[in-house]
Order: structure tokens, then C-alpha cells, then sequence
């Protein structure tokens, strides 16, 4: 056996190790899980005078870049802005910028959720 096939074994197992890392890392660009939006979701837990109160049904279907969905166990970016948390953070206020702009224009879920995934997902 050469003594070079070890590290060429060592080095194929690194990269495989490596690509499931990147692959599952869920605030990495386009691979993000976008959850999907509950039927009926409305803004009534939304704290007041929050720009997530005229796109409820949008929010709920995006996955928030911050990190929160592992770190406080929020669902989407909508459930950022049932506490104060979304006001407070500058990825939460973005995204959700970003998402109610496109939706006033009439862009679908799919189309925001690009938008958002190009934007904050790098």
C-alpha cells in the first residue's frame, strides 16, 4: 500500500465532512429552509407599529438570517416581531423591509423569498 493513499483518504473524508457541514448550515445562501406559512396566520400577536402587521401571511414563510429560529426557537421572521426582538435587530428589520416591500409590489412568497436569500443569506 503507497504511503500517500492514507492521506488521500484522509483528505476525501475531510471534504465529504466538510460539504454536509456547509450543506446542512441553514443560514448559508439559498440552501435556507423557508418555513411554510400557517393557513390563517394573522398579525394579531405582532407588537404594534411593526411594518410585519401588513404582511402577515408573507413573514410566516420566511426563514430569518439572524439566527433566531436557534437561539430564541423562533418559526419564521413574522414571530420575530411577536416580541421586541424584531424591532431591536437589524436582520429581523431588513428582511422584513425587504419582504413587505416586494409584497406591496406583488412579488409572490417564492420571488421574496429569493430576494431575501440573495440579500442576507451571503
Amino acid at each position: 500500500m503507497s504511503r500517500t493513499v492514507p492521506w488521500v483518504i484522509a483528505a476525501a473524508a475531510g471534504a465529504a465532512v466538510l460539504g454536509v457541514l456547509v450543506a446542512s448550515h441553514p443560514a448559508r445562501g439559498v440552501g435556507a429552509v423557508h418555513p411554510d406559512p400557517r393557513p390563517g396566520v394573522t398579525a394579531e400577536r405582532v407588537l404594534p407599529a411593526s411594518m410585519a402587521r401588513s404582511a402577515p401571511q408573507v413573514l410566516d414563510g420566511v426563514f430569518c438570517y439572524c439566527r433566531c429560529a436557534r437561539n430564541v426557537g423562533h418559526r419564521s421572521l413574522l414571530t420575530c416581531f411577536e416580541s421586541d426582538h424584531g424591532s431591536r435587530c437589524s436582520t429581523c428589520m431588513g428582511e422584513a423591509r425587504l419582504a413587505a416591500d416586494l409584497a406591496a409590489q406583488g412579488r409572490t412568497l417564492d420571488q421574496i423569498r429569493h430576494a431575501i436569500d440573495q440579500r442576507f443569506g451571503s
